[in-house]
């Protein structure tokens, strides 16, 4: 039945060519994408005769090219895909809505590749019945359909397939038995032309990315294949969970990487974990979300991800909300005993890439107070649905990272550094860590200022030590679920934490923040601003969509100090301090955590510092609310905020009896024992 409609549905597209009954521009648009959908047909036939591996490299690339060409840079100004054109031409909500459904369609594009037959089907006949719609109106009144019917077409094409999407989303992550990826993975990697199988846009930094691994020796490339997966087995045995009691871990990466994760993968097997490794979503079904969480390619157009990221907003309402809901509830219930041996996710991000001037463009598709407010109590109620079948105080995950070739000439030279920055003597931070936590264990609260333009004065206020011979209020973090080393943090009392945080210039999961400031009142944000727009408007609404994830407020989740010079030394030296994921980032200075704490839906699970203390700060006023079954007690986000050891004027704890210590000052550790940190600074 598939095939036929699948057969019936790509005959039509094939006609609507050479069809002329529509408005101009509309026909136009409908040709075009028409012209794209044969294209993926045609594709789809390529795929099922095996041409990847018959096909001459060449093809493979241009074949590649042509998929995404039409979202590109030099194009993107006069695609459908972008809401401003589209809006130029058929005004406000054919624009929106039309752009919407051609931004669908290009999430045919790894189901071509999957041989997902009957989800390609679901979205050409999508298309087809907005056609159709549009043939109608033309015959009966001249006239285009009202928005609303679209509209209505759209919501019930995410009502009618949300669940099986849901349900092929949480199948990708929790059985081993789906193995597109891996199959890919497992498979010949002498020659670079697999990287075109998965379907996804590669570009020369993805080839250039493989043919750097490759070219390694074999014991380096194992090294960085071993410092991922020690990580993860030490952020189980750290946060005192039973690995033994896990089947499978979730490998999340950028293409290229390959030749480590097929070694990964066989380390991860002899600890007796399989490993899922799943594309990131692109389509409405699945949640695609501007960052990506899964597998991915080279992104083609940031822009083009910014523009669509509230496509929700055509829809959404909170109907739907428990549609999804329900959806999500079947699918859980479905995997629950795969859910229950899942060890959580093991991630490696990658950074370098040239950053991206977005723009707000008042023409896309945007979330209403209302629809936010939704999206809000959505994350709330699936975070503690999924913690019902993934125990959070049961899993674990680890993350490193590694730069990519577009971060310039000295590539080489960075990579090599980054190897050596993750695998850094973890016991001679951990002894130096050990030093800071006993100083700060002292304190009442913490004073944290900048210099140099920096404008943060900020206390934080620590818990009380009831028994400080056996507790402790801050964990000493090495090279565990945080890759590389060199941080200690906490979890901070709200009441009394209060000021402001302020950073020059930050970027946050890909997008930057000029002259970033939150405001704080007994550790909640009171007030926040940048200047990356013309009016205060667009620049707090820029914060609220992307820091605050549309809360009206967060907490201050985490505060943390981090120790690792040498990874401040080195972006330095290669002047990729921009460029630096937060992962090694936050462990370049002080950093402040807004959202969820680090230890959120396991507050439960008693955590313990090498020294055998125990870190009883993994609470605060909010998380404790889930006592009372209070869904606002995790806000499901947790972003870090790092400010430079240049731009920090002091870091001091102060005690009981109001003594001030001293621990940086003028970005250099001044704390006795700690002195060993600041030789790279002296270095620089």
């Amino acid at each position: 039945m598939i095939e036929e409609r699948f057969l019936l549905a790509k005959e039509r597209i094939q006609e609507i060519k050479d069809e002329n009954v529509l408005q101009e521009e509309f026909q136009q648009y409908f040709i075009k994408i028409a012209e794209f959908l044969d294209m993926i047909c045609e594709t789809w036939d390529f795929v099922k005769e095996d041409g990847l591996r018959k096909a001459p490299v060449e093809e493979l690339k241009e074949r590649n090219q042509k998929l995404y060409e039409d979202i590109l840079e030099g194009q993107y100004a006069h695609s459908y895909a972008n809401p401003e054109y589209s809006v130029s031409l058929f005004g406000e909500a054919y624009g929106k809505f039309l752009s919407f459904l051609y931004a669908e369609m290009r999430s045919l594009i790894p189901l071509v590749y999957e041989q997902r037959l009957a989800d390609m089907v679901i979205r050409m006949e999508l298309f087809l019945e907005v056609y159709g719609s549009f043939c109608c109106a033309q015959e009966e009144n001249h006239e285009a359909p009202d928005p609303e019917a679209l509209s209505e077409i759209a919501y019930w094409y995410v009502s009618d397939y949300t669940r099986e999407a849901t349900r092929k989303k949480l199948k990708d992550m929790l059985d081993r038995k789906s193995d597109f990826a891996l199959h890919i993975i497992e498979g010949d990697l002498s020659d670079p032309r697999y990287l075109y199988y998965f379907g996804e846009y590669i570009t020369d930094n993805e080839i250039e990315t493989y043919r750097h691994l490759q070219g390694l020796p074999e014991e380096t490339l194992q090294k960085m294949a071993d410092t991922y997966t020690e990580g993860y087995r030490l952020g189980f045995l750290v946060g005192n969970k039973d690995i033994t009691k896990k089947k499978t871990v979730s490998i999340r990466y950028s293409l290229g990487f390959e030749p480590m994760i097929q070694k990964a993968v066989a380390n991860f097997r002899k600890m007796g974990l399989d490993s899922t490794i799943y594309r990131a979503p692109s389509s409405i079904l699945q949640g695609k979300r501007m960052s990506r969480i899964g597998y991915y390619g080279a992104i083609p157009n940031k822009q083009y991800d910014f523009d669509h990221k509230d496509d929700q907003a055509l829809v959404l309402d909170k109907r739907l909300v428990q549609v999804c809901l329900e959806a999500m509830r079947e699918a859980f219930e479905e995997y629950k005993e795969l859910a229950g041996v899942f060890g959580g996710p093991a991630v490696v991000e990658v950074f370098g890439e040239k950053p991206a001037e977005l723009k707000e463009k008042p023409q896309a598709l945007h979330l209403s107070d209302a629809q936010q407010k939704l999206t809000v109590e959505y994350m709330a109620a699936a975070g503690e649905l999924q913690n019902c079948y993934i125990k959070g105080e049961e899993r674990s995950f680890t993350i490193i990272a590694f730069p990519v070739p577009e971060i310039g000439k000295d590539f080489a030279a960075i990579f090599d550094e980054v190897i050596r920055i993750n695998t850094l003597d973890y016991g001679l931070y951990q002894r130096m860590q050990q030093t800071i936590i006993d100083t700060l264990d002292m304190g009442k609260y913490v004073l944290i200022k900048g210099m140099r333009g920096n404008k943060t004065n900020m206390k934080v206020m620590l818990h009380s030590l009831t028994e400080p011979e056996r507790q402790t209020n801050f964990e000493n973090c090495v090279a565990d679920v945080n890759i590389p080393v060199g941080e200690v943090f906490t979890s901070p009392v709200l009441t009394g934490t209060e000021g402001v945080l302020h950073v020059r210039c930050v970027y946050l999961n890909e997008l930057e923040y000029k002259n970033m400031t939150l405001t704080f009142k007994d550790g909640m944000i009171t007030d926040y601003d940048c200047d990356n727009f013309d009016t205060d408007e667009q620049n707090r609404k820029y914060i609220k969509d992307n820091v605050l994830h549309h809360h009206d407020t967060l907490p201050l989740g985490e505060f943390a100090i981090g120790t690792n010079t040498t990874a401040f030394v080195a972006a330095r030296k290669y002047g990729i301090e921009d460029k630096l994921p937060i992962l090694i980032a936050e462990k370049t200075g002080p950093h402040f955590a807004v959202g969820d704490t680090c230890y959120s839906h396991a507050e439960e699970v008693a955590v313990y510092n090498p020294d055998g203390k125990e870190i009883i700060a993994r609470d605060n006023e909010y998380s404790m609310k889930r006592k009372e079954g209070d869904k606002m007690a995790y806000f499901n986000c947790h972003t870090d905020i790092t400010i430079p050891y240049d731009e920090l004027g002091e870091v001091s704890v102060v005690t009981y009896d109001e003594r001030v210590i001293p621990i940086i000052e003028e970005g250099r550790f001044v704390l006795p024992g700690c002195e060993e940190l600041n030789i790279p600074l002296e270095d620089m």
